[in-house]
Protein backbone atom coordinates (compact mmCIF):
# COMPACT_ATOMS: atom_id res chain seq x y z
CA UNK A 1 0.00 0.00 0.00
CA UNK A 2 1.72 3.60 -1.06
CA UNK A 3 1.35 6.98 0.71
CA UNK A 4 0.44 10.64 0.15
CA UNK A 5 2.09 12.99 -0.24
CA UNK A 6 0.55 16.39 0.84
CA UNK A 7 0.89 18.91 -1.80
CA UNK A 8 2.65 22.60 -1.47
CA UNK A 9 4.98 21.35 1.04
CA UNK A 10 8.38 23.45 1.67
CA UNK A 11 11.39 21.57 0.45
CA UNK A 12 12.74 20.64 3.50
CA UNK A 13 9.63 19.47 5.01
CA UNK A 14 8.74 17.01 2.06
CA UNK A 15 12.28 15.84 2.95
CA UNK A 16 11.17 15.07 6.58
CA UNK A 17 7.72 13.31 5.26
CA UNK A 18 9.37 11.26 2.49
CA UNK A 19 11.55 9.99 5.25
CA UNK A 20 9.48 9.60 8.35
CA UNK A 21 6.83 7.41 5.76
CA UNK A 22 9.78 4.51 4.87
CA UNK A 23 11.91 4.95 8.42
CA UNK A 24 10.93 4.57 11.63
CA UNK A 25 13.46 7.33 12.81
CA UNK A 26 12.66 11.24 12.11
CA UNK A 27 15.12 13.53 9.63
CA UNK A 28 16.75 15.85 11.63
CA UNK A 29 18.56 18.76 10.72
CA UNK A 30 20.79 20.89 12.89
CA UNK A 31 21.74 24.73 12.57
CA UNK A 32 25.75 23.85 12.80
CA UNK A 33 27.51 23.41 9.63
CA UNK A 34 28.70 19.90 9.39
CA UNK A 35 31.43 18.50 7.35
CA UNK A 36 30.31 16.14 4.78
CA UNK A 37 30.04 12.79 5.99
CA UNK A 38 30.83 13.60 8.99
CA UNK A 39 30.90 10.92 11.97
CA UNK A 40 28.83 13.38 14.24
CA UNK A 41 26.26 14.04 13.25
CA UNK A 42 22.77 15.30 15.05
CA UNK A 43 22.14 11.41 15.43
CA UNK A 44 25.51 10.66 17.54
CA UNK A 45 26.33 13.12 20.20
CA UNK A 46 29.02 11.09 21.41
CA UNK A 47 30.91 11.50 24.87
CA UNK A 48 34.09 12.56 25.72
CA UNK A 49 36.49 14.17 28.12
CA UNK A 50 38.74 16.89 26.81
CA UNK A 51 41.14 20.07 27.74
CA UNK A 52 43.31 23.10 25.87
CA UNK A 53 45.35 25.54 26.53
CA UNK A 54 42.65 27.21 28.43
CA UNK A 55 40.46 24.60 29.84
CA UNK A 56 40.60 22.18 32.46
CA UNK A 57 39.91 18.45 31.96
CA UNK A 58 36.36 18.38 31.04
CA UNK A 59 32.90 16.37 29.25
CA UNK A 60 32.28 17.37 26.05
CA UNK A 61 30.00 15.86 23.21
CA UNK A 62 30.88 16.07 19.41
CA UNK A 63 29.30 17.46 16.37
CA UNK A 64 30.88 18.09 13.36
CA UNK A 65 34.07 19.45 13.21
CA UNK A 66 33.29 20.48 16.71
CA UNK A 67 33.18 20.09 20.04
CA UNK A 68 30.08 20.92 22.84
CA UNK A 69 31.42 22.00 26.57
CA UNK A 70 28.77 20.69 28.36
CA UNK A 71 30.40 22.45 31.74
CA UNK A 72 29.22 25.72 29.89
CA UNK A 73 25.54 25.12 29.07
CA UNK A 74 25.24 23.59 32.60
CA UNK A 75 26.53 26.85 33.88
CA UNK A 76 24.24 29.18 31.86
CA UNK A 77 21.14 26.68 33.00
CA UNK A 78 20.19 24.70 30.23
CA UNK A 79 19.95 21.34 31.87
CA UNK A 80 18.16 23.09 34.97
CA UNK A 81 15.25 21.28 34.40
CA UNK A 82 17.50 18.19 34.95
CA UNK A 83 18.59 18.36 38.61
CA UNK A 84 22.35 17.21 38.23
CA UNK A 85 25.12 17.55 40.68
CA UNK A 86 26.91 20.41 40.88
CA UNK A 87 30.10 20.15 38.69
CA UNK A 88 29.41 16.82 36.73
CA UNK A 89 30.87 17.70 33.63
CA UNK A 90 33.45 19.15 34.94
CA UNK A 91 35.56 15.75 35.27
CA UNK A 92 38.59 14.00 33.81
CA UNK A 93 36.42 11.14 33.20
CA UNK A 94 33.07 9.72 32.50
CA UNK A 95 32.38 7.49 34.91
CA UNK A 96 30.09 9.82 37.50
CA UNK A 97 28.47 10.86 34.73
CA UNK A 98 27.32 7.54 33.32
CA UNK A 99 26.56 6.47 37.13
CA UNK A 100 23.88 8.52 37.03
CA UNK A 101 22.33 6.09 35.43
CA UNK A 102 20.92 5.88 31.54
CA UNK A 103 17.95 7.93 32.57
CA UNK A 104 19.80 10.77 33.68
CA UNK A 105 22.52 10.26 30.19
CA UNK A 106 19.66 9.89 27.90
CA UNK A 107 18.42 13.09 28.85
CA UNK A 108 21.64 15.01 28.33
CA UNK A 109 21.71 13.83 25.22
CA UNK A 110 18.34 14.42 24.37
CA UNK A 111 18.47 18.15 25.33
CA UNK A 112 22.10 18.65 23.56
CA UNK A 113 20.07 17.03 20.33
CA UNK A 114 16.93 19.61 20.75
CA UNK A 115 19.14 22.26 21.29
CA UNK A 116 21.01 22.05 18.31
CA UNK A 117 17.74 21.36 15.96
CA UNK A 118 17.52 24.10 13.09
CA UNK A 119 14.10 25.20 14.23
CA UNK A 120 15.38 25.97 17.78
CA UNK A 121 16.81 29.52 18.39
CA UNK A 122 17.60 28.65 22.67
CA UNK A 123 21.35 28.36 21.85
CA UNK A 124 22.07 29.44 18.39
CA UNK A 125 21.50 33.06 19.25
CA UNK A 126 22.40 32.68 22.90
CA UNK A 127 25.31 35.13 23.55
CA UNK A 128 27.19 32.04 25.63
CA UNK A 129 27.15 30.09 21.98
CA UNK A 130 31.01 30.98 21.31
CA UNK A 131 31.80 29.01 24.51
CA UNK A 132 30.02 26.44 24.41
CA UNK A 133 31.10 25.24 20.65
CA UNK A 134 35.08 25.28 20.36
CA UNK A 135 36.60 23.74 16.85
CA UNK A 136 38.22 20.20 17.38
CA UNK A 137 41.84 20.87 16.73
CA UNK A 138 41.85 23.04 19.67
CA UNK A 139 41.25 20.56 22.03
CA UNK A 140 43.40 17.36 23.05
CA UNK A 141 40.74 14.51 23.44
CA UNK A 142 41.63 12.41 26.88
CA UNK A 143 40.99 8.69 28.19
CA UNK A 144 37.31 8.84 28.37
CA UNK A 145 36.49 6.68 31.08
CA UNK A 146 39.16 5.47 34.18
CA UNK A 147 39.02 1.69 33.24
CA UNK A 148 39.39 -0.82 36.16
CA UNK A 149 39.10 -3.70 34.44
CA UNK A 150 39.67 -4.79 30.92
CA UNK A 151 38.69 -8.05 28.94
CA UNK A 152 38.94 -9.72 25.55
CA UNK A 153 36.65 -11.57 24.26
CA UNK A 154 37.47 -14.20 21.10
CA UNK A 155 33.99 -13.62 18.97
CA UNK A 156 34.14 -14.02 15.24
CA UNK A 157 33.88 -17.14 13.89
CA UNK A 158 35.91 -16.10 10.88
CA UNK A 159 38.57 -15.03 13.10
CA UNK A 160 38.69 -17.86 14.68
CA UNK A 161 38.23 -20.15 12.39
CA UNK A 162 41.44 -18.85 10.60
CA UNK A 163 43.71 -18.86 13.48
CA UNK A 164 42.29 -22.44 13.65
CA UNK A 165 43.57 -23.32 10.32
CA UNK A 166 46.78 -21.72 11.07
CA UNK A 167 47.95 -22.88 13.84
CA UNK A 168 46.17 -26.56 14.74
CA UNK A 169 44.45 -28.77 12.04
CA UNK A 170 42.59 -27.36 9.13
CA UNK A 171 40.12 -29.94 8.95
CA UNK A 172 39.13 -28.72 12.80
CA UNK A 173 40.21 -25.48 13.30
CA UNK A 174 37.51 -24.37 16.04
CA UNK A 175 38.02 -25.93 19.29
CA UNK A 176 35.34 -27.87 20.97
CA UNK A 177 34.51 -25.07 23.33
CA UNK A 178 33.63 -22.20 20.98
CA UNK A 179 30.45 -22.73 19.82
CA UNK A 180 29.03 -23.08 23.00
CA UNK A 181 30.36 -19.93 25.05
CA UNK A 182 32.46 -16.43 24.35
CA UNK A 183 35.74 -17.35 25.11
CA UNK A 184 37.38 -14.69 26.30
CA UNK A 185 40.32 -13.31 29.12
CA UNK A 186 41.45 -10.97 31.39
CA UNK A 187 43.64 -8.28 29.82
CA UNK A 188 45.69 -5.43 31.17
CA UNK A 189 43.60 -2.17 31.77
CA UNK A 190 47.06 0.31 32.70
CA UNK A 191 48.08 -0.17 29.10
CA UNK A 192 45.24 1.06 27.86
CA UNK A 193 45.91 4.39 26.03
CA UNK A 194 43.51 7.04 23.74
CA UNK A 195 43.68 7.27 20.00
CA UNK A 196 46.84 9.29 19.01
CA UNK A 197 49.08 8.10 21.97
CA UNK A 198 52.16 5.96 20.24
CA UNK A 199 53.24 2.40 21.21
CA UNK A 200 56.88 0.92 21.38
CA UNK A 201 57.57 -2.32 20.11
CA UNK A 202 57.50 -4.26 22.74
CA UNK A 203 60.24 -7.18 23.95
CA UNK A 204 60.15 -10.56 24.86
CA UNK A 205 61.15 -14.25 24.29
CA UNK A 206 60.68 -16.67 20.91
CA UNK A 207 60.52 -19.05 19.31
CA UNK A 208 60.02 -20.59 15.86
CA UNK A 209 59.77 -23.70 14.55
CA UNK A 210 63.75 -23.61 13.08
CA UNK A 211 65.25 -22.63 16.35
CA UNK A 212 66.38 -24.75 19.26
CA UNK A 213 65.67 -22.40 21.79
CA UNK A 214 63.67 -19.36 22.53
CA UNK A 215 65.42 -15.57 22.31
CA UNK A 216 64.88 -12.80 23.71
CA UNK A 217 64.54 -9.32 21.83
CA UNK A 218 62.06 -6.85 20.36
CA UNK A 219 59.17 -8.52 18.67
CA UNK A 220 59.45 -9.36 14.83
CA UNK A 221 55.39 -9.88 14.17
CA UNK A 222 53.67 -6.74 15.27
CA UNK A 223 50.01 -6.84 14.85
CA UNK A 224 47.26 -4.99 15.09
CA UNK A 225 43.45 -6.36 16.15
CA UNK A 226 40.01 -4.46 14.45
CA UNK A 227 37.86 -4.77 17.34
CA UNK A 228 34.98 -2.60 19.00
CA UNK A 229 34.69 -2.30 22.76
CA UNK A 230 31.83 -1.60 25.46
CA UNK A 231 32.09 0.52 28.06
CA UNK A 232 29.62 -0.91 31.13
CA UNK A 233 27.35 1.56 32.64
CA UNK A 234 26.02 -0.07 36.27
CA UNK A 235 27.89 -1.87 38.97
CA UNK A 236 27.11 -5.36 40.26
CA UNK A 237 27.47 -6.93 43.28
CA UNK A 238 29.82 -10.48 43.71
CA UNK A 239 27.70 -13.29 43.26
CA UNK A 240 25.62 -11.44 40.84
CA UNK A 241 24.85 -12.18 37.26
CA UNK A 242 23.75 -10.27 34.40
CA UNK A 243 21.19 -12.10 31.93
CA UNK A 244 20.86 -11.35 28.44
CA UNK A 245 17.31 -9.59 28.60
CA UNK A 246 19.35 -6.94 30.57
CA UNK A 247 22.82 -6.96 29.22
CA UNK A 248 22.07 -4.25 27.50
CA UNK A 249 20.70 -2.01 30.53
CA UNK A 250 24.56 -2.45 31.49
CA UNK A 251 26.28 -1.04 28.20
CA UNK A 252 26.42 2.56 28.39
CA UNK A 253 28.42 3.04 24.62
CA UNK A 254 31.02 1.62 22.62
CA UNK A 255 34.59 2.69 21.21
CA UNK A 256 36.91 1.55 18.85
CA UNK A 257 40.03 -0.10 20.00
CA UNK A 258 43.01 -1.85 18.56
CA UNK A 259 44.45 -4.74 20.54
CA UNK A 260 48.18 -4.43 19.50
CA UNK A 261 49.55 -7.80 19.35
CA UNK A 262 53.01 -9.07 18.92
CA UNK A 263 52.54 -12.29 17.12
CA UNK A 264 55.34 -14.01 17.77
CA UNK A 265 56.07 -13.68 21.55
CA UNK A 266 52.27 -14.57 22.11
CA UNK A 267 52.58 -17.76 19.56
CA UNK A 268 55.64 -18.77 22.57
CA UNK A 269 53.49 -17.78 25.62
CA UNK A 270 49.95 -18.34 25.19
CA UNK A 271 50.23 -22.30 25.62
CA UNK A 272 48.97 -23.16 28.18
CA UNK A 273 47.40 -20.24 29.69
CA UNK A 274 46.51 -17.65 27.20
CA UNK A 275 47.96 -14.32 26.34
CA UNK A 276 50.32 -12.45 28.56
CA UNK A 277 53.26 -10.09 27.38
CA UNK A 278 52.47 -10.84 23.69
CA UNK A 279 49.32 -8.10 24.33
CA UNK A 280 49.68 -6.26 27.52
CA UNK A 281 51.80 -3.44 26.28
CA UNK A 282 49.02 -1.63 25.24
CA UNK A 283 46.02 -1.07 23.31
CA UNK A 284 44.40 2.07 21.48
CA UNK A 285 40.63 3.14 22.09
CA UNK A 286 38.71 6.06 20.07
CA UNK A 287 38.26 8.93 22.52
CA UNK A 288 34.42 9.44 21.69
CA UNK A 289 32.31 6.80 23.52
CA UNK A 290 28.69 6.23 21.07
CA UNK A 291 25.95 5.91 23.44
CA UNK A 292 24.12 2.33 23.05
CA UNK A 293 20.97 4.45 22.63
CA UNK A 294 22.39 6.14 19.08
CA UNK A 295 23.32 2.89 17.47
CA UNK A 296 19.69 1.60 17.45
CA UNK A 297 18.54 2.41 13.90
CA UNK A 298 21.05 0.19 12.80
CA UNK A 299 20.49 -2.90 14.82
CA UNK A 300 20.06 -7.06 13.57
CA UNK A 301 20.03 -10.25 14.01
CA UNK A 302 23.23 -12.25 14.04
CA UNK A 303 24.51 -15.05 12.32
CA UNK A 304 22.96 -18.56 13.29
CA UNK A 305 24.54 -20.10 16.10
CA UNK A 306 24.39 -24.05 15.96
CA UNK A 307 24.13 -25.89 17.81
CA UNK A 308 21.38 -24.01 20.10
CA UNK A 309 23.30 -22.60 22.83
CA UNK A 310 22.43 -22.97 26.83
CA UNK A 311 19.56 -21.19 27.92
CA UNK A 312 21.43 -18.38 30.16
CA UNK A 313 23.19 -17.18 26.78
CA UNK A 314 19.88 -17.08 24.43
CA UNK A 315 18.90 -13.96 23.56
CA UNK A 316 15.07 -12.98 23.13
CA UNK A 317 16.07 -10.02 20.55
CA UNK A 318 18.63 -9.04 17.99
CA UNK A 319 21.87 -7.43 19.74
CA UNK A 320 24.13 -6.97 16.97
CA UNK A 321 24.69 -3.81 15.24
CA UNK A 322 25.69 -3.10 11.21
CA UNK A 323 29.05 -1.21 11.84
CA UNK A 324 30.95 -0.82 8.66
CA UNK A 325 34.77 -1.21 9.69
CA UNK A 326 37.92 -0.22 8.10
CA UNK A 327 41.89 -0.26 8.78
CA UNK A 328 44.40 2.12 6.88
CA UNK A 329 48.16 1.26 7.36
CA UNK A 330 50.49 4.51 6.73
CA UNK A 331 54.23 4.04 5.95
CA UNK A 332 56.33 7.25 7.75
CA UNK A 333 55.86 10.43 5.74
CA UNK A 334 53.57 8.84 3.40
CA UNK A 335 50.35 8.28 2.03
CA UNK A 336 47.90 5.84 4.15
CA UNK A 337 46.18 2.44 2.23
CA UNK A 338 43.05 0.69 3.29
CA UNK A 339 44.04 -2.82 3.69
CA UNK A 340 40.92 -4.03 5.62
CA UNK A 341 37.57 -3.64 5.52
CA UNK A 342 34.83 -5.35 7.75
CA UNK A 343 31.75 -5.25 9.91
CA UNK A 344 30.32 -5.65 12.99
CA UNK A 345 27.45 -7.61 12.22
CA UNK A 346 29.47 -11.04 11.23
CA UNK A 347 29.91 -11.29 15.53
CA UNK A 348 28.99 -14.63 16.35
CA UNK A 349 28.75 -13.76 20.29
CA UNK A 350 27.22 -10.76 20.84
CA UNK A 351 27.47 -8.04 23.70
CA UNK A 352 24.26 -9.37 25.38
CA UNK A 353 25.63 -13.13 25.74
CA UNK A 354 29.24 -11.76 26.45
CA UNK A 355 28.35 -9.86 29.23
CA UNK A 356 26.04 -12.78 30.79
CA UNK A 357 28.68 -15.15 29.98
CA UNK A 358 31.05 -13.14 32.07
CA UNK A 359 28.91 -12.51 34.69
CA UNK A 360 27.25 -16.08 35.24
CA UNK A 361 29.65 -16.67 37.57
CA UNK A 362 29.24 -14.50 40.05
CA UNK A 363 31.96 -11.67 38.92
CA UNK A 364 31.17 -8.25 39.49
CA UNK A 365 31.91 -5.53 36.88
CA UNK A 366 31.95 -1.89 37.63
CA UNK A 367 31.05 1.26 35.72
CA UNK A 368 33.91 2.13 33.30
CA UNK A 369 34.84 -1.63 32.67
CA UNK A 370 35.86 -2.16 29.07
CA UNK A 371 34.77 -5.57 27.13
CA UNK A 372 36.53 -5.46 23.48
CA UNK A 373 35.00 -7.68 21.27
CA UNK A 374 38.27 -9.49 19.93
CA UNK A 375 39.35 -9.41 16.39
CA UNK A 376 36.10 -8.60 14.25
CA UNK A 377 36.99 -10.53 10.43
CA UNK A 378 34.46 -11.36 7.77
CA UNK A 379 34.06 -13.85 5.26
CA UNK A 380 36.48 -12.71 2.36
CA UNK A 381 40.18 -12.25 2.31
CA UNK A 382 39.83 -8.38 2.16
CA UNK A 383 37.79 -8.46 5.43
CA UNK A 384 40.20 -10.27 7.72
CA UNK A 385 40.69 -7.80 10.89
CA UNK A 386 44.49 -8.43 11.64
CA UNK A 387 48.08 -9.09 9.45
CA UNK A 388 48.05 -12.20 11.07
CA UNK A 389 45.32 -13.25 8.78
CA UNK A 390 45.80 -10.42 5.68
CA UNK A 391 48.85 -11.95 5.36
CA UNK A 392 48.19 -15.66 6.34
CA UNK A 393 51.02 -15.71 8.95
CA UNK A 394 53.70 -13.75 7.45
CA UNK A 395 53.36 -15.80 3.80
CA UNK A 396 51.36 -13.23 1.69
CA UNK A 397 53.08 -9.74 1.82
CA UNK A 398 50.09 -7.13 1.27
CA UNK A 399 51.08 -4.17 -1.63
CA UNK A 400 50.26 -0.91 -0.05
CA UNK A 401 49.26 2.12 -2.29
CA UNK A 402 53.14 3.25 -1.90
CA UNK A 403 54.22 -0.04 -3.68
CA UNK A 404 55.88 -1.32 -0.33
CA UNK A 405 54.81 -4.33 0.98
CA UNK A 406 53.91 -5.64 4.43
CA UNK A 407 53.74 -8.93 5.99
CA UNK A 408 53.24 -7.14 9.65
CA UNK A 409 53.91 -3.55 11.16
CA UNK A 410 57.33 -1.78 11.20
CA UNK A 411 58.59 1.05 12.53
CA UNK A 412 57.10 4.70 12.56
CA UNK A 413 53.87 2.78 10.54
CA UNK A 414 50.65 4.29 12.12
CA UNK A 415 47.73 2.21 11.90
CA UNK A 416 44.66 3.86 11.59
CA UNK A 417 40.92 2.13 12.26
CA UNK A 418 37.60 4.17 11.37
CA UNK A 419 33.71 2.83 11.88
CA UNK A 420 30.70 3.92 11.00
CA UNK A 421 27.17 2.73 10.40
CA UNK A 422 24.78 4.84 7.78
CA UNK A 423 21.10 3.89 7.13
CA UNK A 424 18.20 5.63 5.68
CA UNK A 425 20.29 9.39 5.72
CA UNK A 426 21.28 8.52 9.48
CA UNK A 427 25.05 8.27 10.29
CA UNK A 428 26.88 7.37 13.52
CA UNK A 429 30.24 6.92 13.77
CA UNK A 430 33.17 6.70 15.94
CA UNK A 431 35.94 9.04 14.60
CA UNK A 432 38.88 6.88 14.44
CA UNK A 433 41.55 5.20 16.73
CA UNK A 434 45.11 5.86 15.28
CA UNK A 435 48.46 4.62 17.08
CA UNK A 436 51.98 5.08 15.67
CA UNK A 437 54.69 2.02 16.09
CA UNK A 438 57.35 3.72 17.79
CA UNK A 439 60.88 1.37 17.87
CA UNK A 440 61.89 -1.04 20.93
CA UNK A 441 62.81 1.39 23.93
Amino acid sequence: MGFLIPLNLPTLQLHKFLHMSTSPFPLLTTWVELPKNTDFTIYNLPFGVFQSKKLSPRIGMAIGDQVIDLSILDQEGFFANLFLPEGIFLKDSLNDLIGLGKVKTKKIRERVQQLLLQENEELRTHSIRGKVLIKSKEVEMLLPVKIGDYTDFYSSIEHATNVGKMFRDPENALLPNWRHLPVGYHGRASSIVVSGTPIHRPKGQFKDANMDKPAFGPSRSMDFELELAFITGKSTQLGESIATQEAEDYIFGMVLFNDWSARDIQAWEYVPLGPFLGKNFGSSISAWVVPLEALEPFRLAGPVQEPEVLPYLSCSKAHNFDIQLEVWLQPDGKEASKICTSNFKYMYWNMAQQLAHHTVNGCNVNIGDVMASGTISGPTEDSFGSLLELSWKGTRPLTLDTGESRTFIQDNDTVLMRGYSEKDGIRVGFGEVRGKLLPAT
